[in-house]
């Protein structure tokens, strides 16, 4: 593996941090202010929308898909360190850049496993950043990390469809630009292989019958910024035959597909946010001074700050080789580095941002900072996109079958 970015990616990295300075970090108190004002605290920011067309100006667009026909054509090695850039501000970057979760992955199915007419509906809008989407799997009635367990019920009657179940923490849809949901439930419950009882399937936000209840908060966020994390009902939603995704019983391979590069997106994502948790937590501690001395000279916050070096460097490594053995030989490949990324960034990540928290005291469980939210987001994907103790399970099986 060769470490050093090829030109193309130094041009792009190049481009999106003087994106970042000029454009969303000025920005962030800006949207604030804005999202203040609005009518609804769901609706999009005047700003967001700014910065939207400014990174569609500068061909800061659609990083994240590898598919040249639809995104920019970058290999997941290429898109890691510009995933990494858009983590520093997480509540803009991805959202100006079209590169927001859950939006990334339901492109990317739809990218590889809709038909042409799924496509022109609903996927070329996405591509443009005209519509959100939301992706339905986790239900409040079971441990969706298991997806066997899945309650969801989608029944076929003549040419349509019958979706029936709830569904909670479904990112994105309290956002009223989300019109459509990818939803996985059961078509053959009773199926003996129960990795092939779950289908993917479309379900337009104004179909009748779906019914978006409640906001659900995240260590008392609602995150605005993500479009919000809903609890949603599907009671007899009918659409048609068509707008299902691929075949029958192909949803669990579907769901895998889909969150192999969402793992990777969020890994990155999150070193860029201890790399901003590492800036705040300096710029702190040149500026404030107790019993004497200045923070910078207090050996505990020498051994934070190097500590939290030694810790990014290490993460980064390992989700670009990862990145790399995915565009080598394919997710399947690369899946005991997926589970370790998952595994091991966001509890780093958790650690260095609460070692920033505690050096700005009170300000850091502040609106002030960044740093609490930050905090939030990292702690969330200790479980978002599988629990760590699923991925620990598979890897450590993995690991001992070499010895049986």
């Amino acid at each position: 593996m060769d470490f050093a970015f090829d030109a193309r990616t130094e041009e792009l990295r190049a481009r999106l941090l003087a994106f970042m300075d000029e454009y969303v970090h000025p920005a962030e108190q800006t949207a604030h202010e804005q999202r203040a004002r609005l009518v609804s605290p769901w609706d999009t920011p005047q700003v967001v929308e700014d910065l939207k067309a400014e990174a569609r100006r500068q061909g800061l667009w659609n990083l994240f898909l590898p598919d040249a026909e639809y995104g920019a054509g970058l290999t997941n090695l290429q898109y890691a360190p510009l995933a990494e850039i858009t983590g520093r501000s997480p509540q803009l970057a991805p959202t100006a850049t079209n590169c927001a979760a859950p939006d990334t992955g339901n492109m990317e199915v739809l990218a590889q496993f809709a038909d042409e007419a799924q496509k022109k509906q609903w996927l070329e809008p996405l591509l443009a950043g005209e519509i959100r989407s939301a992706f339905a799997m986790t239900e409040p009635e079971v441990a969706s990390s298991d997806a066997t367990n899945i309650t969801t019920r989608i029944e076929r009657e003549g040419d349509e469809y019958v979706i029936t179940g709830r569904k909670w923490y479904i990112s994105g849809a309290m956002n009223p630009d989300c019109k459509i949901f990818i939803v996985m439930g059961k078509t053959d419950p009773d199926g003996a292989d129960i990795r092939r009882q779950q289908s993917m399937i479309l379900v337009p936000r104004d179909t009748p019958g779906v019914s978006v209840d409640r906001a659900m908060q995240v260590f008392g966020y609602e995150d605005h910024y993500h479009g919000g994390h809903a609890e949603v009902t599907f009671d007899h939603a009918r659409v048609p035959v068509a707008n299902l995704i691929g075949e029958e019983g192909g949803g669990f391979a579907i769901a895998q597909a889909r969150l192999g590069p969402g793992r990777i997106h969020h890994c990155m994502r999150l070193i860029g946010m201890a790399e901003r948790a590492i800036e705040l937590m300096c710029r702190r501690a040149v500026s404030r001074d107790a019993f004497g001395k200045s923070l910078a000279q207090q050996g505990v916050v020498h051994n934070w700050i190097a500590d939290a070096r030694v810790t990014v460097e290490q993460l980064r490594l390992l989700v670009l080789k990862t990145a790399w053995l995915m565009d080598t030989v394919g997710n399947r490949g690369a899946h005991t580095e997926i589970q370790a990324i998952k595994i091991a960034t966001p509890r780093a990540v958790v650690d260095i941002i609460d070692r920033a928290i505690q050096l700005h005291g009170a300000g850091g469980v502040s609106q002030d900072f960044p740093l609490a939210e930050l905090y939030a987001g990292a702690r969330t994907l200790m479980i978002a996109d599988g629990p760590d103790e699923v991925h620990q399970r598979s890897l450590a099986r993995r690991e001992i079958k070499r010895y049986l």
